[in-house]
């Protein structure tokens, strides 16, 4: 039962103000409750419900998660604005319907938000570890560009030098003045 349940639980949680919530429709389909009555539930036990286990969703928020979710289209036309209920806050909601199929299906609920929590957290480390990687490509392809300027000015030295040694030394030039031809034939030698 539990993996056929499991992804229907988790396509129903959502992301609403940086946190996994679900919608109070989502919620009560699951406990096999009419969303009048969690409400009304839950209204009844406030206290036992603070803001970070379940918030009221704005008009914005509202029309965000309603074009974002096809099953939710129904919320499209409601005026009332519906509640968003944390992981905290779907545990609290089982216990106060307090029937069996909410607490069976709260059960469910948790492992689903600790499935998305912990696969969250493998996409962080994820992304740690390729930031990491980006870094290390960074630096050593710096370190293989200063590698091969310095390599490349050092090898136009040396082939600077090399072509100075090659090159044919300047021909004697003719002395000025008068030359006797005894030094003329020195000078040939």
């Amino acid at each position: 039962m539990s993996a056929v349940i499991a992804p229907r639980i988790e396509g129903r949680i959502q992301q609403v103000r940086g946190l996994r919530v679900m919608i109070d429709v989502d919620l009560a389909a699951l406990y096999g409750v009419p969303t009048k009555r969690l409400n009304e539930q839950v209204k009844r036990n406030r206290e036992r419900f603070p803001a970070d286990f379940l918030f009221q969703l704005t008009a914005a928020e509202k029309a965000e998660v309603v074009a974002n979710c096809d099953h939710l289209q129904k919320l499209k036309f409601s005026r009332a604005l519906p509640y968003a209920f944390t992981e905290h806050g779907a545990i609290q909601a089982a216990n106060v319907l307090a029937s069996n199929q909410a607490v069976e299906m709260g059960i469910y609920v948790v492992r689903a938000f600790v499935h998305l929590r912990e696969a969250a957290s493998a996409h962080a480390d994820l992304a740690k570890r390729l930031d990491e990687l980006e870094t290390k490509t960074e630096s050593l392809e710096f370190s293989h560009d200063t590698f091969s300027r310095n390599t490349r000015l050092q090898l136009k030295q040396l082939l600077d030098a090399v072509r100075g040694l090659m090159a044919p030394p300047d021909p004697p030039k003719r002395p000025i003045g008068f030359v006797t031809p005894v030094e003329s034939k020195k000078g040939k030698k």
